[in-house]
């Protein structure tokens, strides 16, 4: 069955070889920006149909507690708009499902507590403003009865959006990472002068390079050819960001490598990584700016695969003992700083290494996990996390702790999540039992592996940050190989393989 798993991982990265954008799940969010945005693009009506799907039966959308405000204002806004357009009796039933969903969940005052996903406390208070605008004219018009307005919740920063648009309206120039969201800026985003669309569209978002061309796209542009293409994806719906290749590659390779299965990397997967470090590193995919995350996991899969590359450019993102992902970021991540010590480690950089592992350690909570900004689930953080502690032989008081945890987390079905169990929370704690060389521990990765076996195409939820929850298909798939071939090495849970399906059909169009 070793040979099955390797075979699956070929099939993985072989794929990848000829897709431009990645495998990631459809976004509510970043789809309704584009239905709101750019109404004459191709698949309009897809989306509309995707939206009105996607709607629960409380009227939102989105993931559990706070994670689901900014898809439920995303997508309401949208049908807003588009009941405007249209007058569509369907569509304002599901807009006004949405405002009431909204009260419902988080109350009149929206009390919520914000994930730390991408740009949440400029995103939030722009869609809530465009919907009481929207509100306000339906007003005026005699369309709908005086309602209160959506507050602005706790946590979220208008003033600083306004005072980003009132620069961009005088012609000021923002960073590079605010393009990848651009639509908070409203109207002013249309055509700004210090970026343009390309053929990668802009920002690395479909939602950002609609907001460049506004309502009416010039047709033919390279950067509309970059929406069609990403929106026939999907039927219509559009990934919260693509192209993702360099993420989407460097993670693959990386988890093989950690796992120690044995696999051809094709040439031009690697080629493709170490063209595109540069002096302050990778992006995670064109139109991002460089960062330590994404720089220190192609380092890694680099340097597994034989091809080290100089560390020199993660220089700029040590500070205070441990690395930051990007300039000026708002909060650390010990994710990023456990993929950094996995590639500082490869390198031999054992001093650094030791201070890189000490933070991390430091990190960890009470309980004996990590949380991360990168991911909505703790078993993604402590994996990450303990895996790189044990491959540099650092943090072993730390290691136990995370050991413990994850044996008493374990779900009844074998399985393990933070809302419910699921192929790919349950792929990490496998990962991490399998290296712990105890009975026990060998007895909940066969339970494991039994939940693994038999998810069978059940799909996979949404459980990565950007502006709302996404999946990674193949890096999730990849996860799932890796917990398997770990755990197809431990005698006790070996013949658990032979029990292994098929995977499903890769998707590479």
């Amino acid at each position: 069955m070793t040979t099955d798993l390797a075979e699956h991982a070929h099939h993985l990265l072989r794929a990848m070889v000829t897709d431009p954008y990645g495998d990631f799940s459809p976004s509510v969010y970043e789809t309704a920006r584009v239905v709101a945005l750019l109404p004459d693009l191709a698949g309009h009506a897809n989306r509309i149909a995707y939206l009105l799907d996607q709607q629960a039966p409380d009227g939102g959308w989105g993931g559990p507690d706070g994670y689901g405000l900014l898809p439920t204002l995303s997508a309401t806004e949208a049908l807003l708009t588009e009941f405007r357009r249209t007058g569509a009796p369907s569509i304002a039933a599901a807009a006004e499902h949405g405002l009431q969903a909204l009260t419902t969940r988080w109350g009149r005052d929206l009390r919520v507590g914000l994930p730390d996903t991408v740009a949440v406390e400029i995103l939030v208070p722009s869609l809530v403003s465009a919907l009481n605008a929207h509100l306000d004219a339906l007003e005026a018009e005699d369309i709908v009865p005086a309602r209160s307005r959506l507050p602005h919740p706790e946590g979220t920063h208008p003033a600083l959006l306004h005072g980003m648009r009132r620069l961009v309206e005088d012609g000021q120039a923002l960073p590079d990472k605010i393009l990848h969201s651009l639509e908070a800026l409203g109207p002013a985003a249309r055509g700004v002068g210090f970026a343009r669309p390309g053929e990668d569209g802009l920002g690395c978002s479909p939602a950002a390079t609609a907001a460049w061309f506004g309502a009416d796209g010039a047709r033919g542009h390279p950067g509309v050819r970059y929406l069609e293409n990403v929106q026939a994806r999907h039927g219509g719906a559009v990934p919260v960001a693509a192209p993702l290749t360099v993420f989407e590659r460097s993670w693959v390779v990386s988890t093989f490598a950690d796992a120690g299965l044995a696999v051809d990397v094709p040439g031009e997967v690697l080629d493709g990584l170490a063209a595109e470090i540069g002096p302050h590193g990778a992006s995670g995919g064109a139109g991002l700016p460089p960062d330590a995350d994404d720089t220190s996991t192609a380092l890694y899969a680099l340097a597994a695969q034989g091809r080290p590359h100089p560390l020199d450019c993660l220089r700029e993102y040590h500070v205070d003992g441990h690395f930051c992902t990007y300039p000026d970021e708002r909060t650390p991540s010990v994710t990023t700083n456990a993929h950094v010590l996995q590639a500082l480690c490869a390198h031999g950089q054992s001093e650094v290494a030791g201070r890189v592992a000490a933070w991390i350690a430091a990190q960890q909570h009470p309980d004996g996990s990590w949380t991360d900004k990168w991911h909505a689930s703790p078993y993604y953080a402590t994996a990450r996390c303990f895996l790189a502690l044990a491959g540099s032989g650092h943090g072993a008081a730390a290691r136990a702790r995370a050991l413990r945890w994850i044996a008493r987390t374990q779900n009844p079905d074998g399985s393990w999540g933070r809302w419910q169990g699921t192929f790919e929370e349950t792929a990490y704690a496998v990962q991490v039992l399998a290296r712990a060389g105890e009975p026990w521990a060998d007895e909940a990765a066969a339970r494991g592996c039994a939940f693994l076996l038999s998810w069978a195409d059940a799909g996979h939820p949404p459980l990565w940050h950007d502006k709302d929850l996404y999946t990674p298909g193949r890096i999730v798939r990849a996860e799932g190989i890796a917990a398997l071939h770990l755990a197809g090495a431990r005698p006790r849970v070996a013949a658990l393989l032979t029990r292994l399906e098929p995977a499903p059909a890769e998707r590479t169009g």
